[in-house]
Order: structure tokens, then sequence, then C-alpha cells
């Protein structure tokens, strides 16, 4: 089974499944850029989805990104006119990203059948597929959101999976190290995770790479993976899903810490491990 679809696939399929846009950006003046790219033009029919205001809480406690509140994702789901059999498809602006989240955001609410647009928006455009600047109206949807469909690791099972599984963090390589961190106000890792910088995942175009076994074999190359569980970790719970998602198509589970790093260095008694090494 796979998550991703295709552009090609997705304008055969657009009549028969709800499609969501979830490009998210800041601008420099810290505020969201995606609905402006919406606007100037988007999948037809596609939904928009404010990231943070969605597929998010506000931050505090639980990290920069926390999980949202589901009523607010039902919301969503319904204004998007999703049921309980409904076909999903979520993309971004290339990466996937932020659109990795909203796959792994609607399925920990239950529902089971969601893919994410390859590439995202630059790939429907690069295969010279129509947009349009027209907002759908509310579908009035009926689904019923259950949330806890996926598991989920707080900061003592991802402390326990470093030491007993593999935990992975999907920064990148210097903020891992603890050499910067342009984000959070205290750099480094979990210690004894292993660094698998999420960017490593996709090409330059955006798309997956096709390569992902070969780059799975590198990742674990003198690694113990102890008890086989396999847990992803960020800086808010957002790339990490990406992380995921990879994986997911290699057939691979794994667990979300989704208060990743901004979470983990709230409680000053938690341990830090600096430098390229898992500590």
């Amino acid at each position: 089974m796979t998550h991703l679809i295709s552009a090609d696939e997705l304008a055969h399929e657009i009549e028969d499944v709800v499609v969501l846009d979830v490009r998210w950006a800041l601008t420099t003046a810290n505020t969201p850029a995606g609905r402006a790219d919406y606007d100037a033009g988007h999948v037809p029919g596609a939904f928009f989805v404010d990231l943070d205001a969605e597929l998010a809480a506000p931050p505090g406690e639980g990290g920069r990104h926390p999980l949202p509140d589901p009523t607010v994702v039902q919301a969503l789901l319904r204004r998007a006119g999703i049921t309980e059999h409904t076909r999903v498809v979520v993309y971004d602006g290339k990466e996937s990203y932020a659109a990795a989240r909203a796959w792994w955001v609607l399925r920990w609410v239950g529902v089971p059948d969601v893919r994410v647009l390859d590439g995202g928006y630059a790939a429907w455009l690069a295969a010279g597929l129509p947009v349009s600047t027209d907002e759908p109206a509310d579908r009035h949807g009926d689904v019923v959101v259950r949330p806890g469909a996926l598991p989920t690791l707080d900061a003592d099972g991802a402390a326990a999976l470093a030491r007993d599984g593999l935990l992975l963090d999907a920064r990148a390589p210097e903020r891992y190290a603890g050499e910067t961190e342009p984000i959070d106000p205290v750099a480094g890792h979990v210690p004894g995770a292993v660094n698998s910088p999420t960017t490593a995942w996709v090409t330059d175009d955006g798309t997956f790479r096709r390569d992902l076994a070969e780059h799975w074999a590198a990742v674990t190359e003198g690694v113990d993976l102890g008890d086989g569980r396999v847990g992803v970790y960020c800086g808010s719970g957002v790339t990490a899903a990406h992380e995921m998602l990879a994986l997911a198509e290699l057939g691979i589970d794994t667990v979300l810490y989704p208060g990743s790093w901004s979470e983990w260095i709230r409680d000053p008694a938690r341990p830090i491990a600096l430098g390229h090494q898992p500590g």
C-alpha cells in the first residue's frame, strides 16, 4: 500500500476524493503565508487548511505544535465534506512536510484513507494541470473523529525508546549536534536518539526519493535497533511526520513524539546530549 499519489493520478481521481491544501510558511512578519498562496491558485476544489490553527493546538507545555483539539479537526473535516468513507488527498507547496503532518493528524483522529500528493503543488503545476482561485463552499460532512487511532510518545516514552528501541531525530545535523539552534531556546538532542534529517528523504523536485530502502539501510547501518520499535521526533512534531510517511512507504510502523524537542527542553531536569553521536 502506498500513502502517496502522483499529480496525474490525482487529476484522474479528483472527482472521487476530497483535496486539502496545507501549504504552510512564515512571512518575514512571522504570519502564515499559506493562505495567500492558496488564494493565488490551488488544485481545483481544494479546501485550505491552516496548520497552526487546525492541525495543532496553541504553543505551550506541549511544545510549539501540540496535538490539536479534536473538535477543531472535526470542524475542519466536516467543512470539507468528509464522511466516514471519504478518500482524502493532502498537499503542500513541494516537499510534503506540512502535508505529512496533515496525513498523520487525520489518521490519528480515525480517517483511514489519506494520501499525500508527492511533490506537492509544484508537481501539480509541473504536470500542466489546471488551477483554480475559487474557494469551495462548506460541504457539511458528518465525520465523527476518534482521536488516538495512532499511538504517540510522551517525553518518558521517547527516552525509553531511545534506550530500548530506535528514536530518530528528523532535524538538521547541526541542530541535532547542538552546534546551532535557530528556533528553540536550548540546543542538542534526546540522549540515545539517532539523527536522520527528513530533508534527506526527498529529491530536489520535492518528491520522495525512489531508493527509500537503500537510504533506510544507510541510516541504520551500525545502529543497535534494540527491540525493533521506531519512534520519530523533530523540533515540534511537524517534519517528523514526513519521515514517518517515508518509512510507512517501506512498511515500517513508527510512533510520533508530538511534543518533540520543543517540549523536551521545557523541563530542565531532562538530559541533553550534544555532538553528532547519539550520546
